[in-house]
């Protein structure tokens, strides 16, 4: 009888959570045999792709929903801290990385873009001006500005000021170190280096048809060429799930207890995008502004630039769409076919208490053009309707889960469900993602490797990741010092000015 391909990983979905995941395990182990199996024909071609997400390097330096308000006015920064800090670390492995030599340029995926936040109306101003005095305090956010000064919001956003009343009440934040990355070629990038490597594969075309525990402690996993129909099946000590809205459903297959009532709720995006020159030359930021009332956290409407493979657009949304497909290039049965006997309470509940969020999704896939710029003209007041075309942005599958006094709760962000052995893990959910991949797959390597992660891998983890998140949060002179080691092999600093501020 012929044996199964033997490998110690099996990794689901060539976009950046697996890429990430395989070229750490590689770095961690060289000796580490595995493989990435992707159902399109190439990486990064459904939430990595660059026109699918809106590329914002998320750090909590202008997304207004990670530093809510409380019934008594406190701002909570917690979360924004804990993004920011996230980040660092993201940006401390693609330092690492370029830094080898054989990665590659860092230019090709992160540029610096200052990122923005815009407010309208007295509550707006009151809760921005609260929020920057919070914020800046911490190190993290020192050099936040604000302004309520109009002439200074002409100097940040020019695009955004004429033709606005002369009466009305706005105020902005600025950082100028935010950044825009382009996840696909990062994806790329880290797939090409993956594959550089010896016992490290990518194969494409490839659809997971089956996952079984295997007598070894490990699971079988059934594989389908897509074109020519035959079937193969891998041995593999641990399998990832990084398959974006296609997790949920693999998940489900794995049968593992850690499984039960997780369910997934599809929304897609739309965006405005403008590509003439005239216009994009005139803005240079990412602006972040608040969700309309009763409006998603998802829906917080930004003006962004955007820098793919060394040209520049501008992005304007997102506008929320709903369809049953958990991939943009999915199935329209992928939504009922994930009803389980085990998470049919829990979506029935979040269906309940969350006709709102439906109403709002119906009213955006209804809207006409002219609405969508209406929406754009209360950023961009003089933007004119032939500078914009709408793009289809890519498919998130926000997360349904069992909650003991509600039934089932629909939360926004990501969960790594991981079975108890260690064997398998499924990343599920969406923002803020791609930006904090690092610290998830960290967390994957502690939870699912704990005995390697502080033995054999730690003496390497730390000169990967000199600093991790909790420390950077409360050391503000290591923090400085991490930023601009990062700042300046990611080439986002004239090296210069960046030496001159560590002096």
């Amino acid at each position: 009888m012929a044996h199964n391909e033997a490998v110690d990983v099996v990794l689901v979905g060539a976009g950046i959570m697996s890429a990430t995941l395989a070229v750490l395990l590689k770095e961690l182990d060289p000796a580490i045999k595995l493989e990435v199996v992707e159902l399109m024909d190439s990486g990064a071609a459904e939430s990595s792709n660059p026109w699918n997400n809106a590329g914002t390097g998320h750090a909590g330096l202008c997304e207004l929903n990670y530093t809510p308000q409380a019934a008594d006015g406190s701002i909570d920064i917690k979360k924004a801290v804990h993004i920011n800090t996230q980040f660092e670390v993201s940006k401390q492995f693609w330092s690492y990385l370029t830094k080898k030599g054989t990665f590659g340029s860092s230019k090709s995926f992160i540029s610096p873009v200052p990122h923005l936040s815009f407010v309208q109306g007295e509550k707006g101003v009151s809760f921005l001006k609260k929020r920057f005095e919070v914020l800046s305090q911490h190190h993290a956010f020192a050099d936040m500005e604000y302004t309520e000064d109009k002439a200074k919001m002409a100097e940040w956003m020019p695009l955004m000021m004429p033709g606005r009343p002369a009466d009305e009440t706005i105020a902005a934040t600025r950082v100028l170190n935010g950044t825009d990355v382009n996840f696909g070629a990062l994806t790329n990038q880290l797939l090409k280096h993956l594959t550089s490597a010896p016992d490290a594969q990518v194969k494409y075309c490839k659809r997971v048809t089956g996952l079984k525990r295997n007598k070894a402690n490990g699971w079988t996993v059934s594989i389908k060429d897509v074109n020519s129909g035959s079937t193969r099946e891998v041995d593999a000590k641990f399998v990832f799930l990084g398959a974006g809205g296609a997790a949920l459903p693999l998940l489900q297959a794995s049968g593992i207890e850690e499984s039960k009532g997780f369910g997934g709720f599809p929304v897609s995006g739309q965006w405005l995008r403008c590509d003439n020159p005239e216009v994009v030359k005139q803005h240079q930021a990412k602006v972040y502004s608040q969700a309309a009332v009763g409006s998603p956290p998802m829906s917080v409407p930004h003006l962004d630039t955007r820098v793919v493979e060394g040209k520049k657009s501008l992005l304007f949304g997102p506008y929320a769409g709903f369809t049953t497909k958990f991939l943009k290039h999915g199935s329209f049965l992928d939504l009922p076919m994930s009803v389980r006997a085990g998470n049919i309470g829990p979506m029935l509940a979040v269906a309940r208490d969350n006709m709102d969020l439906t109403k709002y999704l119906v009213s955006e896939v209804m809207q006409s053009m002219e609405q969508r710029l209406e929406s754009l003209r209360r950023f961009y007041p003089e933007a004119k309707a032939e500078d914009w075309r709408l793009e289809v942005a890519g498919q998130r599958v926000q997360i349904i889960k069992k909650d003991p006094k509600k039934g089932g709760i629909l939360q926004f962000g990501t969960e790594l469900v991981a079975a108890k052995d260690g064997s398998l893990a499924a990343l599920l959910g969406a923002s803020p993602g791609a930006s904090v991949t690092v610290s998830i797959m960290l967390e994957l390597i502690e939870r699912c490797f704990p005995a390697k992660a502080s033995g054999e891998w730690a003496a390497k983890l730390k000169e990967i990741f000199p600093a991790r998140e909790k420390v950077l949060e409360t050391d503000a002179t290591l923090y400085h010092q991490i930023n601009s080691e990062n700042n300046l092999s990611l080439e986002l600093v004239e090296p210069s000015k960046e030496t001159e501020s560590c002096i």
